[in-house]
């Protein structure tokens, strides 16, 4: 155990610091595709049962009509935010008719890009500037990438917990400052050891043959001889490798998280710097919109990441300013899969490990980063991706070669206090079995959820279509079956109404056009180019 770490833990464990730890805020917004009966990406307008997709506080869409987010409020209980989820999605089963909700992150059976509509919101200016940038995501790396699904989990630690550190560390700076800062060591730590979570979370070794289609440069292996699956034989979770969330055009992007104006200087010049591959798709000409710009990045967004710095924007507030403008307010974790195995694709015993992991990240000294350390991280989760179930498997942990099992037996060791104390605040052992249930992945590559879904499809001699198609239907049942309180039907029916209305008054207000709109939108970035 470092001294850092061990010094932050000697301090949490006083009493009046130790029940901060039962106040750690979590958020969970989780994608799911509409599917029809028999297994194709559904064609259907979003269901107006389920309130309008804008303005809907808990159920919305993402790249595609046909992708569902659903979203958690703030929470400070795991049962009550994973209840919530399943609430969700018992209310939306009400209203889907014969579809039902594809349960793996990888998509179901796709016809190309056509075959995936683009999310519309309807014609106020804001909802414009969501379909234009869909659309310009679809330009820029086609819509297959956009149909892939995940889960974002939102972590903070709570106020009560920043105010004890702040006064210990001796109030060298404003709070806020302070907090911006801790959290960018987090994030600092994460990206160093976010291969761990691929490895022991990831469940996306395979997909469907018709993802592929048109693409032969996938480096995917066919599972059998009948060609309706394709995989990598030690893969964890393909959505994040060359498949999903990746841009070659973003690979030069180097973008710094050792203090916030450069990360914001970073995203904000790459969303004012015209790309030349991007110069051809229509840009407003003729009022055909079919990008928001032709920049690097459209909006920061666009930059993929697998965890990002937050801050709750204002009306019509770009991101990047309102964290200049507050500070981070949390963190969104961006690389876990859709797990088959639970019905909302996450349970307790993960959520658990990832504030486990979360603290440490926290807790755990961060020193600053650079461009080629960050080249290393790559690399390393590209390996895991990949290969991450390989026997033997090396990652260069910076001082040399180590292999998986080594380096994460040594991860897993060091959080044993944070699991130990989280448990100590919370009156339960829980934690600490979550740890011991991942560091048993390590011993047994086997008992990963990579592995399994592999496992599945060679034991029933079934394509991934077929493996994910019956969990689908396994859940859409559950939830079919799952009864909601008279109270709690009322409230989604009420969130439903205000969002129609909440949407119908947007359409009849603002005198800006769309191109005004939009300017004034991007002139928030200008000032914020040159705080390197």
């Amino acid at each position: 155990m470092s001294s850092q770490l061990q010094k932050e833990l000697q301090a949490l464990a006083q009493p009046g610091a130790l029940a901060t730890l039962t106040g750690i805020n979590r958020g969970i917004e989780k994608e799911s595709l509409r599917i029809t009966p028999a297994g194709k990406l559904a064609q259907t307008p979003h269901p107006e049962a389920l309130g309008s997709a804008l303005t809907h506080s808990s159920i919305t869409t993402d790249y595609s009509e046909a992708l569902l987010e659903f979203i958690t409020p703030v929470n400070d209980s795991i049962d009550s935010s994973l209840t919530k989820l399943e609430d969700i999605h018992s209310f939306t089963y009400r209203h889907l008719d014969e579809e039902i909700l594809w349960a793996a992150s990888m998509p179901c059976i796709v016809a190309g890009d056509e075959g995936i509509p683009v999310a519309q919101y309807g014609r106020s200016n804001v909802a414009r500037m969501k379909t234009v940038y869909r659309y310009g995501l679809g330009h820029r790396y086609g819509r297959l990438m956009q149909a892939i699904a995940g889960i974002h989990y939102n972590f903070s630690m709570p106020d009560e917990f920043w105010e004890q550190a702040w006064h210990a560390s001796g109030k060298t700076t404003s709070k806020a400052d302070y907090i911006t800062g801790r959290y960018l060591g987090l994030i600092r730590n994460f990206r160093r050891y976010s291969w761990l979570l691929i490895y022991l979370f990831g469940a996306s070794p395979a997909v469907c043959a018709s993802f592929l289609r048109g693409s032969e440069n996938h480096g995917l292996e066919p599972f059998d001889g009948n060609g309706k699956s394709f995989h990598l034989p030690y893969g964890t979770a393909l959505r994040m490798g060359g498949l999903g969330y990746n841009s070659t055009a973003q690979q030069h992007l180097n973008v710094c998280y050792n203090s916030l104006e450069q990360y914001v200087a970073t995203l904000s010049s790459a969303i004012g710097q015209s790309h030349s591959a991007y110069s051809a798709i229509p840009t407003g000409e003729n009022d055909d919109y079919q990008q928001l710009n032709d920049s690097l990045l459209q909006i920061e967004n666009e930059f993929y990441s697998p965890i990002r710095p937050k801050r709750v924007a204002q009306s019509g507030e770009a991101p990047l300013k309102a964290l200049m403008r507050g500070g981070i307010e949390y963190i969104e974790v961006r690389c876990v899969d859709i797990s088959p195995f639970c019905p909302v694709g996450i349970d307790a015993q993960q959520v658990r490990f990832l504030d486990t992991f979360l603290l440490y990240c926290l807790l755990e000294d961060s020193p600053p980063c650079n461009d080629e350390e960050q080249a290393t991280q790559a690399s390393n989760l590209e390996a895991v991706v990949n290969r991450g179930r390989k026997p033997g498997l090396q990652l260069d942990e910076g001082n040399g070669a180590v292999t998986l099992c080594d380096w994460a037996d040594t991860l897993l060791e060091s959080m044993r206090p944070v699991a130990k104390l989280l448990d100590t605040a919370h009156g339960s052992t829980s934690y600490e079995a979550s740890l011991a249930e991942q560091s048993a992945k390590v011993v047994d590559p086997a008992l990963t959820p990579s592995a399994k879904i592999l496992q599945e499809m060679q034991e029933k001699g079934l394509p991934f279509f077929r493996v994910a198609m019956a969990y689908s239907e396994q859940w859409a049942d559950y939830f079919h079956k799952r009864p909601l309180s008279d109270e709690t039907l009322a409230d989604f029916e009420k969130e439903t109404q205000r969002s129609l209305q909440a949407h119908a008054d947007l359409e009849q207000t603002g005198s800006l056009s769309f191109s005004e709109y939009l300017e004034h939108f991007f002139a928030q970035y200008e000032n914020l180019r040159d705080l390197h």
